[in-house]
């Protein structure tokens, strides 16, 4: 496996990221249950900035899995929208929250944005012309 989402979250600058919303702030705690043992991460989200922590304080948004499952989001391997549909991972909150953690996380090992794909086929078509 990859990254941990102990190590991913730890790494985790504090400079600005561009990926996130200008508007978009809030609090999402991170939950971790495994063997009646909880770990919990505390993202403050504000200007395109996230500060983590190791708290268990209230946040906008909680999210609940197995630390494998956030392991596997911290990696790329798994996708958020996928873990909640398949049941992994709980929400309860701002569920408008939940999205901005694929923004958070790393997507897939060499994705590309699409827009980045549209660019590639554009300049195949110009080329041949």
């Amino acid at each position: 496996m990859g990254t941990t989402v102990a190590e991913y979250l730890g790494r985790l600058d504090s400079g600005r990221r561009t990926d996130l919303p200008e508007t978009t702030a809030g609090t999402l705690r991170l939950d971790a249950r495994e063997d009646g043992h909880t770990e919990h991460w505390y993202l403050t989200v504000a200007d395109q900035h996230v500060r983590v922590t190791k708290s268990g304080d209230d946040a906008d948004l909680v999210v609940r899995a197995a630390p494998a499952v956030l392991d596997r989001l911290a990696s790329g391997e798994t996708h958020v929208a996928t873990a909640l549909l398949r049941n992994e991972l709980t929400a309860q909150g701002d569920i408008q929250l939940l999205m901005l953690l694929r923004r958070i996380f790393p997507g897939p090992a060499g994705a590309r944005h699409p827009r980045e794909l549209g660019r590639a086929a554009m300049a195949g078509r110009e080329g041949r012309r």
